[in-house]
Order: structure tokens, then sequence, then C-alpha cells
């Protein structure tokens, strides 16, 4: 992904269903098989960063100042069988201490979330309380008091914070959290669903996606440490969805699936020798690279330094410093006109309040005839209504100032705002889950060097949960991916 992440996601996020379809059309376009996942191990080689691509650990910035441990301390396994050691109260506040609740607003919680349980193909089973559900995957829950407080005072933030505390944990957590995500619009009851502006809790101010703010929450989250992302990214470093062949798929064609994904954007903007190329959101650089590789001349923009830096290294190893330029720049400050915009899962980082101006941005950096490609992560409609002004755990802890559209919401702004012509959408979201997947068995694989780095357990199950609850998100089809082709009229042609 370049700038976004897959897991924006504002709610409870599992699969579209279908047969692995072909890699081309008969014209030589690439087409996105779709397909039912089926879960699998991956081929994985000898588990080490790719060589060359990894900034010096002493160059990394703390994204937060609850991130990492100092000590260098290695993880223990926190997989589903193994308790969470105890939370750093000065790293993770929210996380080592239960809020305080009445017995009152604990025992009205404990009875709606038994009560929503009931009714799921779940087996949810409380330690000392006896077992809900229908049957199904299990999630257990070690302590019944501090889970049901905190959902009770924080909702889903505090759903994500029991997790990572070790209250609650499961043998499968995809499989748990694929049930939740896709009944989320029936978890909380109608009439609370009404109420929401009255309880749930609201975005902090200084999270807006202005340029400053734009800044601070793209830090927080993408200058964790490039050695982290490249502990569980293949060697292209690419965190967005790849497009396979088919299913299942496997560790070792990560790389070629997600040249693959870049390709068809490439070819969807009509990228070649001469084109050229903004790009809006840099991540590693890998499609700077590819588009270079085909003669083009890339103007890519990024808010990280730390993707700045080694995508610049990237670049100059390639040999393609004459064709690549990488700017520590906000898109809305980028200037010039283009043959092809590019931007893949950008869009999930700007924030519903900026989406107008991000399109318009595309259509006034487009030349007439140009053509931009996206990459987007969506949700249904009806939740982007519902959740639009909800601050969640994944903004908490993982994504701050983001927020998933929806199609109807990408399609309404480009045609309200711009004067784009929207030529095609392709949806690949089985393709994410299986994407995801295999990241998430990776970090796991690599829990000692995520510890040596300076990572403490709570941020591993932190990010353990969040590979999970993204994935999930995708098999329930709660989200989907989309590639976008848009098109700016030629007036003279």
């Amino acid at each position: 992904m370049s700038t976004a992440g897959p897991g924006t996601a504002t709610e409870e996020p599992a699969s579209p269903g279908g047969h692995p379809g072909p890699d081309s059309t008969g014209d030589g376009t690439p087409t996105i098989p779709s397909g039912r996942t089926t879960p699998d191990r991956p081929h994985t080689p000898d588990g080490h960063p790719p060589t060359g691509q990894i900034i010096p650990t002493a160059s990394r910035r703390p994204a937060s100042d609850h991130a990492r441990d100092e000590t260098g301390t290695s993880l223990v396994d926190a997989g589903p069988s193994a308790g969470a050691a105890a939370a750093d109260p000065g790293r993770w506040p929210d996380v080592a201490v239960v809020p305080p609740a009445s017995r009152a607003r604990v025992a009205v919680t404990a009875a709606l979330v038994r009560r929503a349980l009931s009714r799921l193909p779940l087996r949810v089973r409380f330690d000392g309380g006896g077992t809900v559900g229908l049957g199904g995957p299990l999630l257990e829950v070690r302590d019944p008091a501090a889970f049901h407080a905190r959902i009770g005072t924080g909702g889903l933030v505090g759903f994500g914070e029991s997790y990572m505390a070790g209250e609650w944990d499961a043998p499968d957590p995809v499989a748990a959290l694929t049930v939740l995500a896709a009944h989320a619009a029936e978890l909380i009851p109608a009439p609370l669903q009404r109420l929401r502006g009255l309880w749930a809790p609201r975005h902090p101010k200084d999270e807006r996606n202005t340029p400053d703010g734009s800044r601070t929450n793209i830090s927080r989250h993408y200058d964790l440490s490039n050695d982290l992302f490249a502990l569980f990214l293949d060697d292209t470093l690419t965190y967005s969805s790849a497009v396979f062949r088919g299913f299942p798929a496997h560790w070792d064609r990560l790389a070629a699936a997600q040249h693959r994904k870049i390709d068809r954007l490439l070819d969807l903007a009509d990228i070649g020798a001469g084109t050229r190329v903004l790009e809006i959101g840099t991540g590693w650089g890998e499609l700077a690279l590819r588009a270079a590789a085909r003669g083009a001349r890339v103007t890519s923009l990024t808010l990280s330094r730390e993707q700045r830096d080694l995508a610049l290294e990237r670049v100059r190893a390639a040999g393609h410093a004459d064709r690549v330029s990488i700017e520590l720049c906000d898109y809305r400050e980028a200037r010039g006109q283009y043959d092809a915009v590019v931007s893949v899962e950008m869009v999930e980082a700007v924030g519903a309040e900026f989406w107008p101006v991000y399109f318009r941005t595309l259509d006034e950096r487009l030349a007439p005839g140009g053509r931009a490609a996206l990459q987007a992560i969506t949700m249904p409609h009806e939740r982007v209504l519902a959740t639009r002004s909800t601050f969640t755990w994944i903004h908490k802890y993982v994504f701050p100032g983001g927020f998933i559209p929806s199609t109807r919401a990408v399609e309404d702004t480009v045609r309200d705002h711009t004067g784009l012509r929207l030529a095609r959408r392709d949806a690949f979201g089985a393709h994410y889950a299986e994407t995801l997947r295999l990241w998430r068995e990776r970090f796991a694989e690599h829990a000692p060097q995520v510890g040596a780095l300076g990572f403490d357990e709570t941020f591993r199950r932190l990010w353990t949960f969040y590979l999970a609850y993204s994935e999930a998100g995708f098999r329930a089809g709660y989200l989907d991916v989309h590639q976008y082709l848009f098109t700016k009229e030629n007036p003279a042609s």
C-alpha cells in the first residue's frame, strides 16, 4: 500500500465467491481473477529481510511514544494460545488499566453482548460463565469483567484493547472476526445505532487531515520502522493488495502477484516510454521503479521520511535516478500537469472531509486526455454514513485520520467535484484477504525479529489483531478493494 493501509476500516470486517479467472483478456489487458479463498500455509523462504533494503535500526524514529520496547527484549509468542504479558502503562496507558465502570454499566453491557453473540454462528466461552452462540469458531473470554467494562466504556475501541490486554483470544482469530464482520451492522441494537452520535467517541480535532495533520498521521504509521515492514512484506516492499493467478496464494508467488497488480494499473493508465507520471503515495517505490523501467518519467509524492529515504535508495540502486523524483510533499501541494496519475490505497488516508480536494487534485494535475488509475479499499455505503464521525480502534492505534469510502462515495465525489469520467472499475476483495493472510503469517513467524527491533509484546498483539481484523473484513465481504480508471476529456480531439 502506498499510503493508506489495509485496515483503515471503521468497524468490524470475509469473502466474495467465484472461481479464479484468467490473467489477461484477449487484447492483452490483465484481468483480475475472482474467487473464494481457501486458507493454506504459504511456502516461505528462509525468513530473512530482503538484503539491501533496510534502513539501519539506529535511524528509526518512533511513531508514538508507546510503540516500542527500549530494552530490545524479544517477543514471546503472543499467538492465540498464549496469554499476553502485562502492558507497559507508560506506553499503553489505556491497555494497562481497565477503565472504571459501574456495576450497572458492566451488567447491562454483559447482557447486551451475550444477547448479540448468542445469535451468531460462534462459540463464545466466558471464563466461569458458560458458553453462548450457535456454534462455530471459538472465542474465549478470559476476563469477562474487564472485557465487558472495556466494551461498556469504549465500544469497539475497548474490544480491540481487550485483545491487546489478553483478556480475550481465539484459536483462529480470523475465523472469529469474520463472523463478527459479517454481522457488523447487527451487533449494536437498532435504538443504540440511532443514538450513535451520543455514545460513540469522536475523532480528535488534531487528527484532521489538514496538510500538517496529514504529516503527523502518516508518520505515526509509516515511520514506525522500515525494518519492521520488511519483516513481513515481500521483496517488493509493496503494502497493498496483490492480484494472484489463483487460490490459495503462496508466499513465493506474492512478489509476482504484486507486480501483476502494479502492471495492471500502469496498463490502465497507458504508461509507457515518455509518459509523464504523477504518483500520489510513494510507498517504498516499487510502482515508480516499474513505471521508470517502461521509460516513463515519474514524480512521486510521500509524507513519510522513512519511506522516502528507502525509496530513493532503491531508485538509485536500480539506475533510475534520472527518471524518478521522490518528493516529501502533500498531494495538495503538487504542481504541473501529467499524462497519468496513479495512486494506490491513498484515498483511505485522506479523510472524508478532504475527498473532494483529493479528486480535484487528480483532475487539476491531469493534462487533457490524461488517465488516472487508482486502487482503493471500500466498504458498504450505509456503513460510511453510519460511522463517518466515529473514532475507532483502527484510528487510535493504526491509521489516525483514515476513513474508507464506498464505491458510491468515490463515484459521487468524482462526478460532483471534477470533470473526470469513470471508465472502468474492477473488484478483487478475495485477493486482499489472501495478501493479508500471507502478511499475518509472516509477521507471526518473525516474532523474535520484531522483538529485537524494540517492539514489545503489546505492540505484537496490536499488529496481530490489526492484520487479522483486516483479513476478516475482506473474507466477510464487509470490505472490498477496487481498481479504478478515470479519464479526462481532451477538448482538442
